[in-house]
């Protein structure tokens, strides 16, 4: 296991966790599973190990375990079963080449990542590819990033790869039903989640429209008042990227065309749901 020094932000660490820092606050106190060096002004921070350690915790939690049982176990056990393989795919089921894609990462092959995930996409179609390719690698990645076992220029070579993808594939097929527009809020620059719940909205008859990331809340009004659309859907992975635009995100619903329905999700999200 390779140490890091660098020191995450619990906003950071609920990010690459999936977790709210409520939760990550409450399992530190009930169940002590990481303990945070404490910043001179009182902020958490949280090195790789720990990173990797939360991201383990929570895929187990998420697929039906006790974090209470899980926080019993020693950490190696529960890195290694986060880690393990799911079961084996039918005999009929498609090959995922997860291997194949993360040697193109970090290989920093961009020709080669770009036709696995061509060769991917046209097997699978739009959503499947998002569902069993992106979304895993996006996993597998963030854990390989977090531990500091991946390079910031594999990561970013992957991004601009992977989204790209999406993006055209969204293009390629848009739908004849209504109108939904995406976009990220400001300051929020994270696309994968969004791009990836839009492959649904499209295969279920949306007609999509991506505005792209860091998008101003006056400019999707804008837009909205442009194109005439039935839903807005807004992302923003980090609760202090949310924080920031609680007010505009409040005056929003009077400031659309009649009859349009905005929808905010993200994992920055959650910890303001109540005043959303």
């Amino acid at each position: 296991m390779i140490r890091t020094e660098r020191g995450y932000e619990i906003n950071e660490v609920a990010r690459l966790t999936g977790l709210s820092p409520a939760r990550l606050r409450a399992w530190e106190r009930r169940y002590e599973l990481v303990r945070p060096r404490r910043l001179p002004n009182g902020y958490r921070a949280y090195s790789g190990e720990q990173v990797e350690l939360l991201r383990a915790y929570a895929r187990l939690s998420a697929a039906g375990e006790r974090i209470g049982d899980l926080a019993a176990e020693p950490r190696e056990a529960v890195i290694a079963r986060a880690a393990a393989p799911g079961p084996p795919p039918s005999p009929d089921a498609p090959e995922p080449h997860r291997s194949a894609l993360l040697n193109a990462v970090r290989a920093l092959d961009r020709d080669r990542l770009e036709a696995l995930l061509a060769e991917q996409m046209a097997l699978r179609g739009l959503r499947a590819f998002a569902e069993e390719i992106v979304a895993p690698l996006a996993r597998t990645l963030g854990d390989l990033w977090a531990a500091g076992r991946l390079p910031v220029a594999a990561e970013h070579l992957a991004s601009e790869v992977v989204l790209h993808a999406l993006k055209g594939g969204l293009r390629a097929s848009r739908g004849g039903g209504p109108l939904a527009l995406g976009a990220c809020l400001p300051g929020e620059r994270h696309e994968w989640g969004l791009l990836t719940a839009l492959t649904v909205a499209q295969e279920r008859g949306w007609r999509v429209h991506y505005l792209g990331p860091d998008l101003p809340l006056a400019d999707v009004v804008e837009a909205a008042w442009t194109l005439g659309p039935r839903l807005i859907a807004l992302s923003g992975s980090a609760p202090a990227v949310v924080e920031a635009s609680l007010p505009s995100l409040a005056a929003l619903p009077g400031r659309l065309p009649p009859g349009t329905l905005p929808v905010l999700g993200g994992a920055g999200a959650e910890p303001h749901a109540h005043q959303l």
